[in-house]
Formats: structure tokens, C-alpha cells, sequence
């Protein structure tokens, strides 16, 4: 079956970096564009960047633009999110999912696939 597996979360400190890793398991990963999403406590999930599933075109919400870089390594199954600058307003459960089909979107809608989640803390 389809598994999602993120990894990478922890209490960091405001201004650190961290990298979220999502390893994809039971499907043809190079046939599927890849999400970010996250849910803050007490608020509706929310996106936070895509990928095709070439990795080409990439997306992101306004908010971690410019801080935050979506990747794939299509070989390792593995698609990443590398977050700079982390600021307490970051703090979320972090998902990853996936859509089969070349393009992303950022409708949670449009995702068939999610993981568990990883939490991410961000201390002032």
C-alpha cells in the first residue's frame, strides 16, 4: 500500500533551519507531484509548497516564500522541504502529500496521498 513517512521535525529555536524529508513507498513516484502542508493548533490545515513530479515547477504560499525550498530526488523516492529563517508563527504539524499527475496544486483536495505528519516547534 501507499505509505508517506515524514521525518525531520523538533523544537528548534526562532531563526534555525530545519529539513523535512517525506520517503514515499508504493507507488511510482516520478508519476506523482508531491505537497507540503501543515496545521497549526486550532487552525485549518494550510499549504505550504508543491512540486511537479519533475520537480520543475515549484510553489509556495506567501508566508514562508523566500524562506522555505521545495525538492525531490525522484531516485531516493524522497521529497524534501528545507525551511530557513523559522519563526514561531512556523509551528505546525507538517504533512506531505501526494497527486498523482504532472501538475501540483495547493487544494488539499486535489491530494490523494498523506502522511502522518511531523511536528515542528519554533521557540521565540
Amino acid at each position: 500500500q501507499v505509505q508517506l513517512v515524514e521525518s525531520g521535525g523538533g523544537l528548534v529555536q526562532a531563526g534555525v533551519s530545519l529539513r523535512l524529508s517525506c520517503a514515499a513507498s508504493g507507488l511510482t513516484f516520478n508519476s506523482y507531484a508531491m505537497g507540503w502542508f501543515r496545521q497549526a493548533p486550532g487552525k485549518q490545515r494550510e499549504f505550504v509548497s508543491a512540486c511537479s513530479r519533475s520537480g520543475g515547477n515549484t510553489y509556495y504560499s506567501d508566508s514562508v516564500k523566500g524562506r522555505f525550498t521545495i525538492s525531490r530526488d525522484n531516485a531516493k523516492k524522497t521529497v524534501y522541504l528545507q525551511m530557513n529563517s523559522l519563526k514561531p508563527e512556523d509551528t505546525a504539524i507538517y504533512y506531505c502529500a501526494a497527486r498523482v499527475g504532472a501538475l501540483a496544486y495547493m487544494s488539499e483536495s486535489q491530494y490523494t496521498y498523506w502522511g502522518q505528519g511531523t511536528q515542528v516547534t519554533v521557540s521565540s
